[in-house]
């Protein structure tokens, strides 16, 4: 697969606790060089990497991150200031208490809320596929679908285990044609890139794959 196509489909990742502005700087030049699809950045920097790349790359960053279990007017909170300092995407972490006890119903009102706040503006949800049996996987398709969100994002890479291929081929088999998938976590070759891409996977969230092409001057 063409590098230029991988590129296209990755998320160029820093959620690190130990992130500063200095490191979030060369993920911006990494992005503008490359070409990737975007970044995707703690919500502390998202204004001043906006203001850096002057809409040159999409700018998406995380709410109720990692664990997801904030109440849902904070995470509108989040995501209101998120989008106010200028980010085009937002990955929001859903609340696998409420999955785990079949609580749906606050799950799609949370998934719905969010989406209302994003507008137009591309909206991600997290389910932390290695937290979930596959029935629990398959409804959060189901949900993620109902509630218009744009993308199902499998991990965030903080918890027991990122994106497995496995995962991602049963989100694109029960997803919705509207919504898309995104592997997040462990994404740490081209090969692992490309394997994704080929089974479904639209977006790629990885620190990885530009570090990899930086070092072997592809």
């Amino acid at each position: 697969m063409d590098i230029k196509k991988i590129l296209q489909a990755v998320d160029h990742t820093l959620l690190n606790a130990d992130a500063t502005w200095e490191s979030i700087k060369e993920i911006c030049d990494d992005a503008l060089k490359y070409d990737v699809a975007g970044i995707c950045i703690p919500p502390a920097f998202v204004k001043r990497a906006c203001q850096y790349v002057a809409g040159k790359v999409n700018v998406g960053t995380v709410i109720g991150f990692p664990n997801g279990y904030a109440t849902t007017e904070t995470k509108i909170c989040e995501a209101l200031q998120a989008l106010d300092n200028g980010a085009s995407e937002i990955d929001m972490v859903v609340n696998l208490g409420d999955l785990k006890s079949g609580q749906y119903e606050n799950i799609l009102y949370e998934i719905k809320a969010l989406k209302a706040v994003c507008g137009q503006h591309i909206l991600k949800v997290i389910i932390e596929t290695c937290l979930l049996t596959e029935a629990e996987k398959i409804k959060m398709c189901e949900i993620v679908t109902q509630a218009g969100a744009d993308y199902i994002k499998t991990s965030t890479g903080f918890s027991t285990g990122g994106a497995t291929l496995a995962d991602v081929k049963l989100m694109v088999e029960h997803v919705g044609p509207q919504v898309k998938v995104k592997a997040s976590g462990g994404i740490r070759s081209l090969e692992d890139a490309e394997k994704y891409l080929v089974i479904g996977a639209s977006r790629l969230g990885t620190s990885s794959i530009v570090k990899i092409i930086k070092q072997e001057g592809l």
